[in-house]
């Protein structure tokens, strides 16, 4: 299979790159408000930092140990894709910069100007460099390179101010050599001029209008500004661990290394000269096709703040119109723990709010007949009541058992710093299982009912983070289901005494019975030929048993839709492979990312969401949970939601045989999923729960087929 495989698969680095494109051309739309563009403009940004830091990062450490190991998805050795990469990264820097200057220019207009020094007004001169005598001349740390000071080692994704710099005494040959001025972390990235429009500057480009006071015993010439990516990809799994060894120790080194690591790009400003090209590979020792010149900024972070400073006026024309997650129409205001004994329910966040959940919390944590509360952690929010009532619950003397995953990539400090505060609470903190990253969103609420012991379980597809709750689509399910409450309790037994074996009845884990369960209901879809049908939603797909087998039912006449964001590796509409496969991606105002697995119609259809992506990482080497929905109306509730998905022809992006994405063509009825979906969420609101259930049949009937 492995060589027929390459017919209809491509390479994930290059799959991720086209959707980082679909990033940029929602920046690119000018149906989106302008600022709201320049926010993609700096997602792309931030996005492709971390490509470089992790993926790119991933791939030199592959070239160094396993240079000949080859892709099973496209075939080529770790340099091949590296060439690759590098070849298809340099014009979406031109397509990013182009796109930035334009959205630039456009802002003008409404007092948002982003500013070179040229551009000030006489005032705002005098202003800058009164403010850069006063406030940052005096905390800058300038360097010169020579046999008395070696070159520095330049922080991960921090701005370096450089020069040429030449020393002429009398008498003597001028003397030249290399000044380096890092910008300050600790000072802001714009300087705000004075007045009622947003004007502003960067910081660098202040650094680099007065190098002559900073270097005042030189001539300075060719002055620019950079910043170095380094590898980030350290898997504390590879580190020798003790196991008398403190794991929040091991990850405050973890994070201390990644600040060493091998440079993988340099960015620069201006074009470099050729010995200073020559000079710089040598120095990060990388290759030219490393080196990337941008005519933007390298940090766009200040432009998430500037929207919240903006007047009321000004925000109807550059941003978003204001919508805030909505409160279920299933859900009222008595106590969550019996709504849920009633019923199931499901919701669909940033849609609905998240404060349900957060409220079930709550009310366990003081509630006399709670005994325990169990819950797996991955990602949380810098400020997070979720940490507050579950430490209020151990105070109030619950067992409260936190599985906190430390390894979180990039939010590894914050977890350390949560562990500890639960810890001092009274949790029983423990963290994922060594070489496997504990991933699954899953909370688990024991409580005596009379003589019996009872659950109350929630499963969701995203994180406990209250700030991307209201950023990301994410399902919640919380069920008082008996038999899914004792696979939890199950669940969290064994992650506690290291098994990675356990057997469930209903829900469906990895790395030990995910993938086979998933591969075992794609066979029973298999074996009903053109009367199959498969739905799946995911942030990315690259697992090549799924691959392989999807591509067998295809070539039984199944007919899938797969919904995948990000990363898909396989091909659809591939003669004799996967004519049958239709593969879409929705980008748009919120980050689409629930997993949701249909498969089947009618009475017999079975439905699962969860954590895992089809990723051979989520499916092997990470905990994840998947959970059955086996309530009739919440079925139809998501139903409905990936009709409206699979209408959508304004947001969403068609993967072509080829590996291109297209928009779908213009139709009479314009459909934007996430539109819709916040409209039906302010309307189920205004109706009451009993209606609120016949308007979503209602809305049903508009997506059937």
């Amino acid at each position: 299979m492995g060589n027929e495989r390459l017919n209809y698969t491509q390479n994930r680095e290059l799959s991720w790159l086209k959707f980082n494109q679909r990033v940029l051309e929602e920046a690119q739309d000018e149906s989106v408000p302008l600022l709201e563009r320049m926010k993609f403009v700096a997602i792309f940004t931030s996005n492709l930092d971390e490509f470089f830091m992790i993926r790119v990062g991933s791939l030199f450490d592959m070239a160094h140990t396993d240079a000949n190991a080859r892709d099973s998805r496209s075939g080529m050795t770790p340099k091949e894709q590296l060439e690759q990469i590098f070849a298809a990264v340099a014009p979406l820097y031109k397509e990013r910069d182009k796109t930035y200057a334009e959205i630039k220019k456009q802002l003008h207009p409404y007092g948002v100007c982003g500013l070179d020094f040229k551009e000030l007004e006489q005032q705002e001169k005098k202003y800058v460099k009164k403010y850069f005598k006063e406030q940052i001349l005096p905390v800058l740390s300038p360097q010169i390179v020579d046999a008395n000071h070696p070159f520095p080692h330049l922080l991960n994704k921090e701005i370096y101010v450089t020069a040429n710099l030449t020393h002429k005494e009398k008498g003597s040959k001028a003397v030249h050599t290399l000044g380096i001025v890092p910008v300050p972390q600790f000072i802001s990235e714009v300087l705000y001029l004075p007045g009622h429009d947003i004007r502003y500057i960067r910081m660098e480009k202040v650094i680099l209008e007065y190098l002559n006071l900073v270097f005042d015993q030189y001539e300075v010439s060719e002055g620019n500004y950079i910043c170095v990516t380094r590898n980030a990809d350290i898997a504390p799994d590879d580190e020798s661990l003790d196991v008398t060894e403190d794991f929040r120790f091991l990850m405050k080194q973890t994070l201390h290394k990644r600040r060493r690591m091998a440079v993988v790009r340099l960015e620069t400003a201006e074009k470099l000269k050729p010995e200073m090209e020559k000079y710089f590979c040598e120095k990060f020792k990388i290759s030219p096709e490393q080196i990337f010149r941008t005519k933007m900024p390298m940090k766009l972070s200040y432009v998430f703040s500037i929207s919240g400073d903006l007047p009321d006026s000004m925000k109807r024309s550059l941003i978003y119109p204001p919508f805030v997650p909505q409160a279920s129409a299933h859900v009222q205001e008595s106590s969550m723990m019996k709504q849920i004994r009633k019923k199931d329910i499901l919701l669909f966040y940033p849609y609905e709010s998240m404060n349900p959940f957060l409220r079930l919390i709550k009310e366990a944590s003081t509630d006399p007949n709670v005994m325990t509360i169990k819950i797996t952690i991955y990602r949380l929010a810098k400020k997070a009541r979720l940490v507050e009532y579950l430490c209020a619950a151990a105070e109030n003397g619950k067992e409260v058992t936190v599985l906190i995953e430390l390894r979180a990539r990039f939010d590894e400090q914050n977890n350390i710093d949560w562990s500890e505060r639960m810890e001092e609470a009274g949790c029983r903190v423990i963290y994922g299982m060594e070489g496997y990253k504990v991933h699954s969103k899953i909370c688990l609420i024991t409580y005596r009912n009379r003589n019996d012991i009872q659950y109350i379980t929630q499963i969701g597809t995203g994180n406990y983070n209250e700030k991307t709750a209201g950023m990301y689509t994410d399902l919640s399910l919380m069920t008082a289901d008996q038999a899914i409450g004792r696979d939890a309790a199950e669940f969290f037994k064994n992650m506690s005494i290291g098994n990675l074996s356990g057997t469930y009845e209903h829900l469906i884990v990895s790395p030990t019975s995910l993938k086979q369960n998933v591969l075992r209901l794609i066979d029973e879809e298999i074996e009903k030929g053109e009367n199959g049908r498969i739905v799946m939603k995911m942030n990315s797909l690259t697992d090549v048993d799924f691959i392989d087998k999807i591509s067998q039912a295809s070539r039984a006449g199944v007919k899938v839709d797969l919904i995948v964001r990000g990363i898909c590796c396989i091909l659809p509409g591939v003669p004799g492979y996967t004519e049958n496969i239709r593969v879409m991606s929705i980008v748009g105002r919120y980050l689409e990312h629930p997993r949701i697995f249909c498969f089947g119609t009618g009475a017999e259809q079975k439905i699962y969401i969860g954590s895992a992506d089809m990723m051979t990482r989520n499916t092997e080497k990470r905990v994840e949970v998947a959970c059955p929905i086996l309530d009739k109306d919440i079925k139809n509730q998501i139903n409905h939601y990936m009709r409206v998905m699979l209408s959508d022809n304004v947001k969403a992006r068609v993967l072509q045989s080829d590996g291109t994405y297209r928009k779908k063509r213009a139709a009479q009825t314009m459909v934007d999923s996430q539109a819709t979906f916040m409209e039906e969420a302010l309307q189920a609101k205004k109706e009451s729960p009993e209606e609120g259930t016949s308007f979503f049949k209602r809305l049903a009937t508009l997506f059937r087929g």
